[in-house]
């Protein structure tokens, strides 16, 4: 006789509360039922704060470890504030990541998204001060470094820990001796060029955007790694897309036309210009566009011309599926909020810690949209 989910949970619960942490797949072979319907039991008894969720485990709630006198006691308020600018589906990844590690540690999250414009960043953090929160994930926007300097000092005397998340605190700002986790995009470049010499192509382009930290640091370690490598013997940084179109609206433009699609780079020309074979291009939304574009153009990927992206949240989807340079953003998001539980839940009046700066690598993603270079 099959066990009805009221009893089988009071099972979860028993082996929850006797072990205080017990993997979800474990107990689902203990019980001889599947993963899935466990999961959906453990996701009950989290909902009614009987146990709590853990990447593939359940925990006894009294086994969390919290932060010590710092949490609101009843919940009422979000423990920890998370900004991020708006239409960056890249930096979701991250939320995601910080979202997990908060939620193992009891603590509660609240997320602001920040508008495209100066200041909007040091207003969503004032609101979520107001609001209760004991520290913040910060990601701001900083189209260009005189928006990184704008933001340097009011970052930089809050009256709360605060960790950045995927950007780097702008040398001798400062912010210089302030708490950061991000990409080592200078390797991810590494890869990305790594790959393609290593199939044979030895003229190369890379085309970024310009209105983020990371295409300004992406660009500036393509630029230096090729120009060391003797294998390349020709190579050129262009704009995915001009800034000028990024920030200004076009009086030409048909109404309706997308301003993203419509600012691209023609990279066909491109490629013609300085005999290329290969290209790297950022970000993988604009990948996918300007594969379309080459498609449209005659020139086939990768057949005529090999493409690594940079960046991996849409890359495999493509036709064809993109290689990619993927930044490890979930776990970013995941060792930033670590960090900042760790500042938050230090006593008050302990001697001061080092300041620390992380950089996590990324990796490569091989999918086959880069080949062996053509012969001759």
């Amino acid at each position: 006789m099959r066990e009805g989910a009221a009893a089988r949970r009071e099972r979860v619960l028993e082996a929850v509360r006797t072990r205080g942490e017990v993997r979800v797949t474990v107990l689902a072979e203990e019980l001889g039922v599947s993963v899935v319907t466990l999961r959906r039991d453990v996701e009950e008894l989290a909902r009614r704060g009987e146990v709590q969720r853990g990447h593939g485990v359940a925990r006894s709630p009294s086994s969390v470890p919290r932060p010590r006198g710092i949490w609101p006691v009843d919940g009422s308020a979000p423990a920890v504030g998370l900004i991020v600018p708006e239409h960056h589906s890249y930096l979701f990844e991250a939320v995601r990541g910080a979202r997990a590690a908060l939620e193992e540690a009891g603590v509660r999250m609240a997320l602001h998204i920040a508008r495209h414009h100066p200041g909007a960043e040091e207003a969503m953090a004032r609101q979520a001060l107001e609001q209760g929160a004991r520290g913040l994930l910060v990601s701001p926007r900083w189209r260009g470094a005189e928006a990184a300097a704008l933001d340097a000092q009011w970052l930089a005397e809050l009256p709360v820990p605060a960790v950045l998340m995927e950007r780097r605190p702008p040398p001798g700002s400062p912010l210089h001796a302030h708490d950061s986790v991000c990409s080592d995009h200078w390797y991810g470049a590494h890869l990305a060029l790594d790959h393609l010499v290593s199939l044979g192509h030895r003229r190369i382009v890379l085309a970024a955007r310009d209105d983020s930290p990371t295409a300004r640091t992406l660009r500036a370690a393509f630029a230096q790694i090729a120009s060391r490598r003797p294998e390349v013997e020709e190579w050129a940084v262009v704009l995915t897309a001009g800034s000028a179109a990024a920030s200004a609206p076009d009086p030409t433009r048909r109404p309706g036309t997308d301003e993203h699609e419509a600012s691209l780079v023609d990279l066909r020309a491109v490629l013609r210009e300085h005999g290329a074979t290969a290209a790297v291009l950022h970000a993988d939304v604009d990948a996918l566009m300007l594969v379309q574009q080459l498609r449209e153009g005659g020139v086939r990927v990768p057949e005529d011309c090999s493409v690594v992206a940079y960046d991996d949240v849409v890359a495999g989807l493509g036709s064809p599926p993109l290689t990619a340079v993927a930044p490890p953003t979930e776990a970013i998001g995941r060792a930033a909020a670590e960090l900042l539980l760790h500042r938050v839940g230090r006593p008050t009046g302990a001697a001061p810690e080092a300041v620390r700066r992380m950089e996590l690598l990324p990796e490569l993603k091989v999918r086959g949209s880069a080949v062996r270079a053509p012969a001759g």
